[in-house]
């Protein structure tokens, strides 16, 4: 099917583009004798505490490794995160790079590869895994370009994983793309919970409801400022939730004439086109030594990758106040920034040059908040500054 709104640009020039651009943005920095401090909320500090190549998803476990998914091969752990960090180790490899997603569920670890999901078992405490990764499930079996990241959550016993598109705008052929994928710890069982998703590549779980919250990077060439990008709780639908793409889009707007948008699933929270969104944690109300203040609990800290193409959207962490999962404030769809507010910035200076873009977001034990950094290649940690 032709669409009217899209332009002959192919998918591997789009994916080329934002290659190039990344890898300019690296080679910049790298350039740099030092790289200022990203600029935290009043009553925090913020400090690298580890250099780990293209960091994505991350999870902290109850004695303060923080396990990190990377672009690349590798996933890394990092002892004592909360107290006398220390340096980063490989944790295992999986030749199916990138392998970006990562969860815990009960004793094992399961890591989201291009090409698959995987297990192995793991405890608080291992220095290497019992076992070798055990494939669970395939996603993108059908190859193709375009969105090759896996993201993972693990909520009320059940896995869940987000598979981008082929494309920007596309009928896709194979089943697993643009969705979250459910299935049961052993791979079984394997579902859509949501289809129509374009790119949900942050994907966090809800620690005081188990709801499982994806923010979803949209597509682009529609009208200037459009689509607002989207984070809701897929799994608070009943059924398989309906996002849309690429017909559809925010309130039921139509994205082609003719469109029938009155199925779809409307998002509870919307950020300003083109921010991507990439990581998300939902703070828990039961953190200790370094707990936020109370308006922080329960809230999510989402990671906005910021836009590659021109005009450059800058990259930031933004607080969402949710009650559960309902958000403060309902959206308004003539102004996508009133349900958030900065919580770390100055990534990006006037001129457009970066100093780095967040990606994963976790929360340890103790109540610090980690970020991941895909561009400075660093984890930040972030903590009251009482």
């Amino acid at each position: 099917m032709a669409y009217r709104w899209i332009v002959a640009t192919s998918v591997l020039a789009l994916a080329c583009a934002a290659a190039l651009t990344l890898g300019a943005e690296r080679g910049r920095l790298r350039a740099q004798s030092a790289a200022p401090q990203p600029t935290v909320a009043h009553g925090f500090a913020v400090r690298v505490i580890a250099h780990v190549d293209e960091p994505r998803e991350m999870f902290v476990t109850s004695t303060g490794e923080l396990v990190v998914a990377t672009l690349t091969d590798a996933v890394y752990a990092i002892d004592d995160a909360e107290g006398n960090v220390k340096p980063p180790r490989v944790f295992t490899r999986i030749d199916d790079a990138p392998v970006a997603g990562v969860a815990r569920g009960g004793d094992s670890l399961y890591i989201g590869s291009q090409h698959g999901v995987w297990r192995l078992p793991f405890h608080d405490g291992d220095r290497r895994p019992e076992a070798g990764p055990k494939k669970i499930a395939a996603v993108r079996a059908g190859g193709g370009r375009g969105h090759m990241t896996t993201s993972l959550a693990f909520a009320d016993g059940r896995l869940y994983a987000s598979v981008g598109s082929s494309c920007n705008a596309c009928a896709e052929t194979d089943p697993t793309r643009a969705t979250v994928l459910e299935m049961k710890p052993d791979g079984s069982e394997l579902h859509p919970k949501a289809v129509h998703m374009r790119n949900a590549i942050a994907l966090g779980t809800n620690p005081t409801t188990s709801n499982v919250w994806a923010g979803v990077a949209g597509q682009d060439e529609l009208e200037h400022g459009h689509p607002y990008e989207i984070f809701d709780p897929v799994t608070l639908h009943s059924g398989t939730a309906d996002y849309g793409w690429p017909t559809c889009y925010e309130n039921r707007r139509a994205a082609q004439p003719g469109a029938d948008c009155a199925g779809m699933t409307v998002s509870r929270v919307v950020f300003p086109a083109y921010e991507t969104p990439v990581g998300v944690a939902i703070y828990p109300r039961n953190a200790t030594t370094h707990a936020f203040p109370a308006s922080y609990r329960g809230g999510a800290f989402v990671a906005l990758h910021g836009s590659w193409h021109k005009p450059l959207v800058p990259p930031r962490v933004v607080f969402v106040p949710l009650h559960g999962d309902d958000p403060t404030r309902a959206v308004d769809w003539n102004d996508p920034s009133v349900q958030w507010t900065a919580f770390l910035s100055g990534f990006q200076s006037a001129d457009g040059s970066r100093t780095g873009r967040p990606t994963g977001v976790a929360v340890g034990p103790q109540g610090s908040l980690f970020v991941g950094d895909d561009l400075a290649g660093v984890i930040y940690r972030i903590t009251p500054s009482r």
